[in-house]
Formats: C-alpha cells, structure tokens, sequence
C-alpha cells in the first residue's frame, strides 16, 4: 500500500495495491498487520459504519469529544464523494484548517483521520456508498459538530451549497469558535 502523507499532521490518504485483470480487481481494504507496518498506527477498529446518498447530499462536520473520540479510516465503495475534515486541536498549528480529497470506487482510496478532526463529505456522483472503520463506539453524549458552511472555514465542498441537500441537525451546528470541543 501506498501512504500519502498530508500538509496537516496525522490525515493520511491509504491508497491500496490493486490487482487487475480480466475478471476484474481484488484488493484487501484492511489487514491490521500491515497498516500498521505502513503507518506506524496500531489501531484496533470497533465498528464500521455504511452510509448511501444521492447527488448534493453534505454530511457534517461531525466528531465526538473525549473520551469517545474516534479515529476512522473511511472509503467510497460506489461513486464519488468529497471527504473535507477541520483540525479542531486546539493547540495545534494547523487548528481551523481543512483539507479535502476525493474517494471513490475508481480510486479505492483511502483516508484515515485521526480523533481531533471534524468530519463530513459532499456527494459528487449520482449516488454514493460510504463506508468507514472506527476505533471507538458511537456515544450520543460525546457527539459534537461544527457548521460546514462557517464563514472563518472557507471550505470549497465542491458542490453549489444552494442545491445541497442537508440534514436539519447540520444546519444548526455552531460555527467552530462556539463548538463544543474538548481536544
């Protein structure tokens, strides 16, 4: 596998080594052993999460605060999404920056985010499947968000925000400056 190493600390793009050939691919989307010889990570994933959407769909920005904070490693398995993370560690040099990079079942790549990152995505393609891996169970009473169109961001989603199809719980998320965040 191959590891790309990002301009902000700890987001890593994973992309598999694939074998083609006339029946089609075959690649492992995960084996422990070796993402953690390839990372240095040893990560013990808990729970994997599938989601589907349509086009324009924006899900987040969503993390969960201490200590139920999760770390994930998160695929298209169909389609074509935009996967944008905000670094919400407060004293990191890169807090408040966001960086984005696109997954789909073409690419088959890979991005892991470790805990102190807000999470969403934009649906680009007709439909999308997303699947993720985390390292802590979902906790309600850690849940936490940040509005994906806060002004200080400036995130580019990809998609035109006036046809975005968004959740009511993500409309009313505050802007990062007022977020409940513990990191």
């Amino acid at each position: 596998m191959n590891i790309i190493k990002t301009p902000i600390e700890g987001l890593l793009i994973i992309e598999p080594r694939v074998f083609n050939d006339d029946r089609g691919y075959f690649y492992e989307s995960y084996n422990q052993q070796a993402f953690k010889a390839a990372t240095g990570l040893d990560i013990n994933f808990v729970q994997d999460n599938q989601a589907r959407s349509t086009k324009n769909v924006l899900r987040g920005l969503h993390y969960q605060n201490p200590p139920a904070a999760q770390s994930k490693l998160i695929r298209a398995i169909d389609g074509v999404i935009w996967d944008v993370v905000v670094d919400i560690r407060k004293d990191s040099k890169t807090f408040g920056e966001w960086y984005g990079v696109e997954l789909s079942l073409e690419n088959k790549r890979q991005f892991y985010i470790p805990k102190g990152f807000a999470h969403g995505y934009s649906v680009l393609s007709d439909t999308a499947e997303v699947f993720y891996k985390c390292d802590e169970f979902y906790n309600k009473a850690s849940e936490g968000g940040v509005f994906y169109a806060d002004p200080e961001l400036k995130i580019d989603w990809k998609i035109n925000l006036a046809d975005a199809v968004i959740s009511e719980k993500d409309q009313v998320q505050p802007f990062l400056k007022n977020a409940n965040n513990n990191f």
